[in-house]
């Protein structure tokens, strides 16, 4: 990745702020060369948030780029697991993942999530479960599903008691992703 990978907006369009960008890159080359491991990992990759004003970077190229690194890192990170506890323990720790993720896909539709506290919006139950139900069919039937499919799932909003709370939710799927990426 380098300095000037990515093309700005118009200037009537709003994109992610180039300096922040262009400095998280830069960072994050750094460390998946020289760094040390764990300096940066893939959860970092994705919790990356810049700003967004008038002219900056077009957010789905830099998005892409997000989810191009964050599966660099996690490579990275198989490759070092797997280098020092060899590949059975490499199955066995993905095996363990998947394992705890199978149990909250086990659960009834609607009964998945806790809501979200007090008044705060979260999610459609029958978006999310939807894609919990690709997930039962990848880990029951090896069905095909990729990082990226779950990464670029959408959930309307719902509001109340019989909506999903949106932070456990997104740190399911980002688990799943985990899994997913440890996989491919």
């Amino acid at each position: 990745m380098s300095d000037g990978m990515f093309r700005t907006a118009s200037g009537l369009r709003s994109g992610y702020d180039p300096d922040e960008v262009d400095d998280f890159f830069e960072h994050a080359r750094s460390v998946y060369e020289q760094g040390p491991a764990g300096a940066l990992a893939a959860k970092d990759v994705r919790g990356v948030a810049f700003d967004v004003v008038r002219g900056g970077y077009v957010t789905a190229a830099v998005d892409a780029a997000l989810d191009r690194l964050e599966a660099a890192f996690v490579a990275r990170s198989r490759a070092e697991f797997v280098a020092e506890n060899g590949q059975q323990a490499w199955l066995a720790k993905l095996g363990e993942q998947a394992r705890t993720l199978y149990g909250r896909l086990g659960r009834p539709d609607g009964d998945r999530f806790a809501p979200p506290e007090g008044r705060h919006q979260g999610y459609e139950p029958a978006d999310v479960d939807a894609l919990c139900h690709r997930l039962v069919a990848y880990f029951d039937k090896g069905a095909p599903l990729a990082a990226a499919e779950v990464r670029a799932a959408t959930f309307r909003a719902r509001k109340g008691h019989n909506a999903y709370g949106e932070a456990a939710v997104d740190a399911f799927f980002a688990r799943a992703v985990e899994v997913l990426l440890g996989v491919e």
